[in-house]
């Protein structure tokens, strides 16, 4: 937009307030630095606007954030008529943590990645994997410090609040459906994996799961609070383990031997 490009900005349904108020931002200070009509907020009902926009020749490139599913679709429309995407698709992050890091940050790293938006960001935490050596203290400092959240949680505008709710209803049954599946492939629920009840909203309770690292439902993003715990023993072997997943996106590594980062 500062380079004078026009811009076609389409929010999801649920954000259009949202997207309102930023605009109006972003138009102020464009304004008072000389540009004038460089971005416009198109807002509707159903998938036929951003279709739209998809198809339409005279946008040369289309950004697109959100699922794999409709990335692929957008990709492949856009493309189709020779125009470009940046896409920004499902992340399935992961971090490893070895036995020589600092704990103290690898722990306070690992809670906020996992919990932090009630796990909605597209770079929130979803796979950790803790050396043998020091698992069973990690998950067991883990599951102390979750029930910590309850009793901050609330609304996002409260500055007490640590842990607000999910997005939407939508958001809430993925959330289910993600812990019925863990513990149908032989996960356990360490801690939460429940709506909360008696609060008004799209509330749940942070979780951490044990499972396989190779289940069929760790390579899905459950786009929600759900953090699952892995065991490893060699750093060649936990490597192949983050990357057999087909999201990525980001990856971490706490250590304090540089010789392991190359």
């Amino acid at each position: 937009m500062i380079c004078g490009d026009l811009v076609v900005w389409k929010p999801a349904l649920t954000t259009c307030l949202t997207t309102r108020a930023l605009a109006g931002v972003i138009c102020g200070v464009l304004k008072n630095n000389g540009f004038n009509n460089v971005v416009t907020v198109c807002c509707g009902d159903g998938p036929d606007l951003g279709e739209a926009i998809v198809q339409d020749g005279r946008i040369p490139l289309v950004s697109f954030t959100g699922s794999t599913k409709v990335g692929r679709h957008v990709s492949a429309e856009v493309h189709r008529r020779f125009g470009k995407t940046i896409l920004e698709l499902g992340g399935n992050n992961a971090s490893i943590v070895m036995p020589d890091c600092n704990m103290d940050m690898a722990f306070a790293g690992s809670v906020f990645g996992a919990v932090g938006t009630c796990g909605q960001r597209c770079t929130s935490l979803r796979r950790l994997f803790l050396h043998e050596s020091i698992y069973d203290a990690f998950v067991a400092r883990l599951i102390k410090a979750y029930p910590g959240f309850n009793a901050r949680m609330g609304d996002p505008l409260d500055d007490n609040t640590l842990l607000g709710p999910l997005h939407s209803k939508m958001g809430l049954e993925g959330y289910l459906k993600g812990i019925e599946e863990i513990k149908k492939q032989g996960g356990k629920i360490l801690y939460g994996g429940a709506v909360v009840e008696g609060m008004e909203g799209n509330y749940v309770l942070p979780t951490i799961a044990e499972i396989n690292h190779d289940a069929d439902i760790v390579k899905s993003e459950i786009f929600a609070p759900v953090l699952y715990v892995f065991k490893f023993s060699t750093l060649d072997e936990v490597i192949e383990w983050n990357n057999e997943v087909p999201q990525g996106l980001s990856s971490s590594l706490y250590t304090k031997d540089l010789a392991a980062t190359w």
